[in-house]
């Protein structure tokens, strides 16, 4: 588990609301508190799905980030700073089982409860934290460091600035 500051707050909130950066993951929760707090559960009413249609979705369980940002953008947007905000996000399956396969068998994929990044904004700050959740009992923190590894690139790669605290 990291703790990453993101110093560049309106950069940052133009990616994850306007950009697909973050698209491919699950959204497990956002909660924004702006004139009237709004939480969304990103998890998934099956019985509005048809069979095809849930059988046509990787996720059965989570809808993606890339289904809620235009409702979380059209909720942020404005002239006046948000309160505070949250969003949980898990990574997919299929990126979880490429980050496990990197590991070489140190651990198995269905030992695997999901890799998160938490982002908090409030009081003007906006935190970045990762966390693993994993089914078994270990010692191992190999997919833990891993992950924090691969949110770190990600952020590179994308351009967000971040400090990492201790």
């Amino acid at each position: 588990m990291i703790l990453l500051n993101i110093p560049e707050v309106k950069s940052f909130m133009a990616k994850l609301l306007t950009q697909t950066v973050f698209d491919s993951f699950l959204l497990r929760e956002l909660e924004i508190q702006t004139f009237t707090n709004f939480h969304i559960s990103g998890q998934l009413n099956e019985n509005f799905f048809t069979k095809e249609e849930l059988n046509e979705r990787t996720d059965k369980q989570f809808t993606l980030w890339s289904d809620i940002r235009a409702i979380a953008f059209s909720m942020i947007k404005g002239n006046r700073t948000p309160l505070s905000f949250k969003v949980v996000f898990q990574l997919s399956e299929e990126q979880t089982a490429l980050l496990v396969q990197k590991l070489a068998g140190r651990i198995r994929q269905e030992e695997v409860g999901g890799l998160y990044l938490n982002i908090r904004f409030e009081k003007g700050e906006l935190h970045m934290i990762t966390g693993t959740a994993i089914k078994t009992f270990t010692l191992d923190k190999t997919l833990e460091q891993e992950w924090d590894a691969e949110v770190r690139n990600m952020l590179r790669q994308q351009g967000i600035a971040f400090v990492e605290q201790s």
